[in-house]
């Protein structure tokens, strides 16, 4: 009887020691790995998957303790990254290219293309004569940040298109006062992410409006992606983790997106939730493509990110090209089966 309780506990003794071996160091210790992620703007339902992985505890299940704070546009988030203000963050990858060019030596990446499409748009009023062709622009005034990724990826269209960049007058305005300008008549049009219209949409019949999308101008742009700097070659698994969780929630999103509207209410109690459904309704379209089928959520074609870069050095004049891998690392994504579209 004691040489069996004597094998009992050296078993048992055992078995503990090497499931704690094999878990997460962070888990052992019972502690979590603090992570600081900007958004590239305010809590809408555009970004609502990371909410679903902080209410659900997916971070938490990795190991993570995620604070997310909002933005001041895809471009900023960049800056902030590199640096080191935030370990994570949503960001323009054209942008991230041309930060590149200057910054040879920034550790900054992208490690998970959120948005497949950049939902760029101008959306014009039709009593201004404005309709879907870009050529309506022609002399009018146009709305936009000083800084903000709409508005400076305008000339690359303007290359596809084979018109001149300076077909129309911009007119700088803040990112808060963008509605009522063209509301009141101030501007004829306005750059916009395509699902953040829909605070515009909701002044203004969306058919006294004409909306010009970059994507058919025959020009394919990848958008914000979630970027990365020093923690990619500090912890490296951390990174991984976060893509784990984050692409967890996205695809759940996708399915049935309630429980993300759910977790951003709570964070934001004033959002007008069937304004968020109708945003979301457009962003989905941006994230879920054929090429996202193809090449899974998170993912981008070597080919279209190759020619996008091009682009962007070429109507930047940029003193060097960076290398696509260099712009996007896909090191750190989840596996490729588990970053298939839900049906």
């Amino acid at each position: 009887m004691l040489m069996q309780r004597r094998r009992f506990l050296s078993t048992t003794l055992a078995s503990s020691l090497a499931a704690t071996l094999g878990a997460p160091a962070v888990h052992a210790q019972g502690t979590l790995t603090p992570l600081k992620f900007t958004l590239d703007f305010r809590v809408t339902s555009q970004t609502s998957p990371f909410f679903l992985a902080q209410a659900k505890g997916y971070f938490k299940d990795e190991g993570l303790d995620v604070t997310i704070d909002v933005g001041a546009g895809s471009v900023a988030s960049i800056t902030r990254v590199a640096s080191g203000a935030y370990d994570i963050g949503l960001g323009d990858i054209s942008s991230l290219a041309e930060f590149h060019a200057q910054n040879s030596d920034t550790p900054v990446q992208a490690i998970y293309q959120y948005y497949n499409r950049a939902p760029f748009v101008i959306i014009g009023r039709k009593d201004r004569g404005i309709t879907t062709d870009f050529q309506s622009l022609k002399g009018k005034k146009v709305a936009a940040a000083a800084v903000e990724a709409t508005r400076r990826s305008w000339p690359m269209v303007a290359r596809a298109l084979k018109t001149p960049p300076e077909l129309f007058s911009w007119v700088t305005t803040d990112f808060s006062a963008r509605d009522n300008v063209v509301v009141r008549g101030d501007v004829d049009a306005a750059t916009y992410f395509h699902d953040s219209a829909v605070s515009l949409f909701a002044r203004v019949p969306p058919k006294d409006l004409s909306v010009l999308e970059y994507n058919k101008a025959g020009l394919n742009l990848y958008g914000n992606a979630v970027l990365a700097g020093k923690l990619l070659q500090e912890k490296p698994e951390v990174a991984k983790a976060f893509l784990r969780a984050s692409n967890r929630a996205l695809r759940e999103t996708l399915a049935n997106p309630e429980a993300a509207f759910a977790a951003i209410k709570a964070r934001e109690a004033i959002l007008n939730m069937e304004v968020e459904r109708d945003r979301w309704a457009i962003t989905r379209q941006y994230l879920q493509t054929a090429e996202s089928q193809a090449v899974g959520l998170g993912g981008v074609q070597g080919s279209v990110l190759a020619h996008q870069i091009e682009e962007v050095a070429a109507v930047f004049n940029l003193a060097r090209k960076p290398a696509p891998e260099r712009v996007f690392n896909p090191a750190f994504l989840p596996a490729l089966a588990d970053r298939k579209v839900v049906a």
